[in-house]
Parts: structure tokens; C-alpha cells; sequence
């Protein structure tokens, strides 16, 4: 899907300003409404779009520790072992990977022995052969998405 200058601009401030109402992005870009709610439904249907709630914190919701764990799985058992991670409440994304590992976790813990307990319980899933553990010590860049949006409504308008 195309994401255009105005779907750029709209991206930009559904970033930016979160709380704001529809009616008040309209007016901020000039736009019709239905012609906003139009755009916003179409990158909702197409998965530009695929969240509006509030982004957490869990260090403040008690868990500090931010770790990386590769999951390396017996063959065969991706799926299994992927479907048992959901399980796992510390487990805030999990993706296949290529490389060292079948599997990459994002785990959070809220301290070094609470992370420990976690990758235990990892490495007790059936089909989990190791694991190997890289913690997290600053973050440099935080997640975002701005400048990808803006790069790509800069493609489309050249």
C-alpha cells in the first residue's frame, strides 16, 4: 500500500498527538473529516495501522530488567515451542530469526534472579534445546517510527 504526503501528515500527528480527536486532525490539516476517518480506516484495513492503545512502560509497571533471549529449538518444533512462549507473561515479543537461534525474545524481569527464573522456565519448554541470554543495558533508540513514515512519504511524492 501507498502511504502518500496526506497519509504521511496524518501518520505524523496520530504519532505525535495521540489523544487528539478526529475532528481536531481534520482541522489541523485542512481536511475534510470523512475524508480523515477515510484515510484512517483504509491504513487500519491495509495494516499500516494496527494499534491505537497507550505504550507501556515496564519499568514501571515493576519490571526494569530488559533482556534478549535466542531460543534455539529442536527441529520440527518451532511452533510448539512458539505457541508455549505466549504462555510465558515476561515474554513481550518473540520472533523466528535466522542465524544463531530459531527464535529471539524480548523478556523483561524485575530483577537478575526474576530473569533467571524466567529463562529457566524457557529452557524447561519441550522442544527447547538452549538458550542464550544478552541483557539490555541503556536504550539508545527508543522505539518509533516517524522517521520511517517520513521516509516513506518522501518516496512516494518523488
Amino acid at each position: 500500500m501507498a502511504v502518500d504526503a496526506l497519509d504521511t501528515r496524518i501518520l505524523r500527528l496520530l504519532i505525535e498527538q495521540p489523544r487528539t480527536s478526529v475532528r481536531e486532525y481534520a482541522r489541523i490539516l485542512g481536511v475534510a473529516r470523512g475524508t480523515l476517518q477515510a484515510r484512517i480506516d483504509r491504513m487500519e484495513r491495509d495494516g499500516v495501522i494496527t494499534g491505537t492503545g497507550p505504550v507501556l512502560s515496564p519499568a514501571a509497571l515493576g519490571h526494569p530488567v530488559l533482556a534478549f533471549v535466542h531460543i534455539e529449538v529442536t527441529q520440527g518444533h518451532l511452533d510448539e515451542v512458539g505457541d508455549a512462549l505466549s504462555a510465558v507473561p515476561e515474554i513481550v515479543e518473540a520472533f523466528s530469526i535466522t542465524g544463531g537461534g530459531d527464535l529471539l525474545t524480548r523478556v523483561v524481569a524485575r530483577d537478575n534472579g526474576h530473569l533467571e527464573d524466567v529463562i529457566q522456565r524457557l529452557i524447561n519448554l519441550p522442544g527447547v534445546v538452549r538458550t542464550r541470554t544478552e541483557m539490555a543495558l541503556r536504550e539508545r533508540v527508543p522505539h518509533r517510527l516517524l522517521p520511517l513514515v517520513e521516509a516513506v512519504g518522501r518516496d512516494t511524492t518523488a
